[in-house]
């Protein structure tokens, strides 16, 4: 079912919701109500919005990202870093977003696997874990801390914290693991 309606409700227009276009497809065990606040919530979020044209560059994200880590400590199997929670990387709720988290657990698990694993081998993300336990508020810092737990031939795996600076309370754990491929020698 396709739901085009012909006017706001009433309803609609007094919250200053607006019904979904008429290109998005409904269920017919959904409330259409319920799939209009829905899709007002996304448009909130940015849905349908155009990317900005300075995003449209090679190499945006990880200097992006590069610009917010501060390397604190790097040894054999373990870093640790300081990231700023600026409006950049924060959600509407005023706190890191979890995106922004799972971006920093997959840059600084690489970056912990590659102090331990030759670089004769390649690593390729078999997987991911996060455990969101709390929101860091924007102007806050974060302490992140990874370390190698296991590097065998084929596998490596890197555990993560992330603390607020100013309170030490535990905000985010993570596991990455990594399987170690050798490169091909053609």
């Amino acid at each position: 079912m396709t739901f085009r309606p012909e006017t706001p409700t009433a309803e609609a227009s007094t919250v200053g919701q607006t019904p979904p276009p008429s290109s998005s497809s409904i269920s017919d065990q959904m409330d259409p109500q319920h799939a209009s606040n829905t899709l007002v919530h996304l448009r909130k979020l940015g849905m349908a919005q155009p990317v900005p044209e300075s995003c449209n560059t090679s190499g945006f994200y990880s200097h992006f990202y590069e610009s917010f880590i501060k390397v604190d400590h790097i040894q054999r199997g373990r870093i640790s870093c300081t990231v700023p929670v600026k409006p950049a990387i924060s959600n509407d709720y005023g706190t890191l977003h979890g995106g922004a988290v799972g971006s920093l657990v997959e840059l600084l698990s690489i970056g912990c696997a590659r102090t331990v694993v030759a670089e004769d081998r390649e690593l390729f993300l078999g997987e991911i874990n996060i455990s969101y336990l709390s929101g860091v508020p924007t102007n806050e810092e974060v302490l992140a801390d990874a370390s190698v737990v296991k590097s065998g031939r084929n596998v490596t795996m890197v555990a993560l914290e992330f603390k607020e600076k100013k309170s030490g309370k535990l905000v985010y754990i993570a596991h990455a693991t990594f399987y170690n491929l050798p490169i091909a020698k053609l």
